[in-house]
Formats: C-alpha cells, structure tokens, sequence
C-alpha cells in the first residue's frame, strides 16, 4: 500500500508519477529505445478535435492524460489501419456455349478451336493486364455444348452464371441459337459477344450487353448483289431457297428488295421447314423459271441436300450463293468438285492480309492437323476484341467492360473492328468460294487471293 502521506496527494499528481514510472520501466526494459518513443509520442500527440472543429480553432489541447495500459495501442494504429492488398482471383471465367454436336456442329467446332487458339495466345504471356491489381490474369474459358438447340442455348448460360460467375459470354454458331441466347445478356448484366450469326433484327431490341463483330444481312445483301453486278455476263433471273426462319425471313425481303431495285427478276421464291429432305419441287420450279442466279442460306445438312439434288435434276445456275451451308471444310469432302462454284459468307477467310492471319494459319495447322476454317478467324477475333476491352477498363467490373466493348475501335486477324450503337460491327463483309475443292477469298476484290470463278459449270464438265 502506498504510505499514508502519499494518498492526501492532489489525484492528478498521482497520474502524473504512476505515468512516468511505467515509461521509465520501459525504456528500461528496451534500452531506452521503446519507452523514449513512446513519451515523446504521449507528449506530442494532439487531443481529438472535437466534433464541429478544426485543428485551428483555438489553444492547442492539453497533453493526454490516459491510463499506461492505452498507450501502447495507440502507438500501434496506423499499422493496424492501413488497407489489406486487394486479392488478384486465380483466372477471369468466360462462359462459352457451342454447338459441339447437332445440326450445327461442323460450324460450332470452327468456333470453338478459333476460342481455344486465342485463349491459349492471349494467356501466354500471363493472360490481361488488369490495373486496379497492377498485374496480369490469365483467361479461363468454360465452354459448353448446347446441342444446337435454342432451348439448351439459353439453359448453359444461365448455368454458366451460377456456378461459374462468368465475366462474359461468347455465343456459338446460327442466327436462332444467338436469337435465344442474347437477351440473357441484358438479363444477367453480363456482356454477350456473338459471331457466326448475321441476324439483324437482334440488334434492334435495345439490347445493351450484346456485341457481335460480325457481318449482319443487309451487309450481306449489299455484298450479294454487288458481286451479281461485278460479273459479265450478269445473271438476270434470280431464283430464292429460304429456310422458314426469322433469318430467313430477313434476308428474303433484303434479298428480294435490293435484287427488284437493281434491275433482277425474281423467278422462284421457295420457302422449306430447316430439316427438309425432298427440294425437288422447288429446283423444277427455279429451273423452269431459267434462273441464272440461285441465293439461299440452308443449315450444313440442308445445303448439302440441295446441292446434290440440284445434280440429281441438272440445274446448274451460273452463280451460287449458299450462306452457312458451305462454310465447313465438310462440304468439300461430301461434294468433291460437285462443291465448286458455291459462294459463302462466313465473315472470316485465311486468305485476308491483316495481322496475325499467317500466325493464326500455322497455330492451327499445329494443334488440329488441318487448315483454319472459315468462321475460326472471326472467333478468334471476338476473344481479341474482349482481351482489348479488359485491358482497357482495368478490372473485371461487367458494366465497365461493356462500355469498354462498346467504344472498341482496333485491328484483329478480321480486320479493323468497331461497333455501331445497337452492338452491331462495323466490319470487312468477304466471301469465299470453293475453288478445286478449296475455299478461296474473292470478295473484297482488293482483299481477294483469286478471281470469282464465273460462270459455274454445267454438272457434266465438272
């Protein structure tokens, strides 16, 4: 106990000893190092400015006077305050759903190896620069077969949103499969970039999530005709074989529309249900009508159907427009030189000039044994296009990556990429043609690697 004198002393002064002791049993505990810190942080350590005032109203405040026990945290504060690291997530999850299998699946396997090529070249180096992390992530891409089956299509993105949390989709391949699956886009807030569709009347929902770097039907209208007009002789009689789809649809009123205004008879104007196998009647109907020109856009099993019909009943058009049908390098090992002559859009060929296309060529000859097909390129080019958007907005936030997306302007193994308001590209429209049993670039004329072969010939000289 403390003697009795001591306890009449003033209570302040009490504090003031009891304070000095415990700071001069620091320092010598420390060798004077900590207990000196520590006084000198008591003595010029400032009050807290009370609420409502600044530091320069007024006196300076008294020296704190806390009990010995606090003082040690208060020293210790700024470390405890200051922010953790933000942790950098193992990869950025893209969800993908391909037709691997079905009607489509010779195009979705273009797709899909034009996904994993990119994938793989834009993770060599470490993956995107992400600069709210200030380093690189590498991409993970979580693919998934829809079947081709609308239905599937959207089931797989939703799944890929709940049990991956994916930064963005990419679609697979045919207008009605993208048809179904880019409104989930908007639903989930969640970027969709789609290629190998051509389906404008997406574009006119109001859809903000959805991009697609890729021609769209009045672009291959335009394209159409404007090879119609390039040759000599032209053809005069049009004849139309349109699947009973929204596509389909669309671009038969294009294609009636833009052909009628040029000066082009349309001679037969055949509908068919997607999965017909008798066309019969209507390459009679087209044949008796004279058609020199036949336009169409079946699915691959379709297309291969009428071309071996046409054969089976000699009608021989001069020029031969089949979008999508032709685009696999199926069609060549069905038809042999009974494929030469098609013309096809698929938005992408090996034969363009721009950078990374001879790369791209190689990549693929390596790693799948055979020649990168058409639609491959415009996939690989959609996964360019997304790396960039990441780059530029730093972070994996969805909203910040669709209006990166939006104000994308750059080159990839396509071409110059950019997009209009609606989400639609602005993009180079090609076509190829089979040649000898290959597809050759001959459209644009300043991008192509051969002339448009014209007129096809009759079955007999092939």
């Amino acid at each position: 106990m403390w003697p009795e004198h001591d306890q009449r002393r003033d209570e302040s002064a009490v504090r003031t000893v009891t304070r000095r002791r415990f700071l001069r049993a620091l320092a010598l505990a420390s060798g004077g190092l900590v207990g000196g810190a520590l006084l000198a942080a008591c003595q010029q350590a400032p009050a807290a400015t009370p609420a409502g005032k600044t530091a320069a109203s007024g006196p300076p405040p008294a020296a704190p006077t806390a009990a010995p026990t606090a003082a040690a945290p208060a020293a210790a504060k700024p470390t405890e305050a200051a922010p953790a690291a933000k942790a950098a997530p193992a990869s950025i999850k893209v969800g993908a759903v391909v037709p691997v299998t079905g009607r489509y699946a010779a195009g979705g396997e273009q797709i899909k190896n034009g996904y994993e090529l990119a994938f793989e070249d834009l993770n060599k180096d470490g993956g995107v620069m992400l600069r709210d992390l200030g380093r690189k992530v590498p991409l993970e891409l979580k693919l998934l077969d829809d079947e081709s089956d609308p239905t599937k299509t959207v089931q797989r993105l939703e799944t890929l949103t709940a049990q991956d949390q994916v930064v963005a989709y990419l679609g697979g391949f045919g207008s009605d499969l993208h048809a179904a699956a880019a409104a989930i886009g908007d639903k989930n807030k969640t970027p969709y970039l789609g290629v190998a569709f051509a389906l404008y009347q997406v574009h006119q929902r109001g859809l903000k999530y959805l991009f697609s770097p890729f021609p769209k039907s009045p672009d291959l209208t335009k394209s159409t005709i404007d090879m119609m007009d390039s040759v000599s002789p032209k053809p005069t009689r049009v004849a139309l074989f349109i699947e009973k789809t929204d596509w389909g649809a669309e671009m038969r009123e294009l294609w009636k529309k833009e052909a009628s205004a040029r000066g082009y008879e349309i001679v037969a104007d055949e509908e068919y249900a997607p999965g017909a196998k008798d066309f019969a009647s209507s390459i009679l109907k087209a044949k008796s009508g004279n058609a020199d020109a036949l336009l169409a856009l079946p699915n691959p099993p379709d297309g291969l159907a009428i071309a071996k019909q046409l054969k089976e009943l000699d009608f021989s058009p001069k020029f031969l427009y089949f979008v999508r049908a032709a685009d696999s390098l199926a069609w060549g090992q069905n038809l042999g030189k009974d494929g030469d002559y098609f013309l096809l859009a698929p938005g992408w060929s090996p034969d363009l000039k721009f950078p990374g296309v001879e790369q791209l060529k190689q990549r693929h000859q390596e790693k799948y044994n055979k020649p990168a097909e058409a639609t491959t390129g415009a996939a690989y080019a959609t996964v360019q296009v997304l790396g960039n958007a990441l780059e530029r907005t730093g972070t994996v936030d969805r909203d910040g990556l669709r209006d990166a997306l939006a104000a994308t302007d750059m080159m990839t193994v396509m071409g110059s990429v950019k997009f209009n308001p609606d989400g639609s590209g602005q993009v180079t429209t090609i076509a190829n043609q089979w040649q000898d049993g290959k597809q050759v670039l001959v459209w644009p004329k300043d991008q192509a690697a051969a002339p448009l072969a014209y007129p096809a010939k009759p079955w007999n000289e092939r």
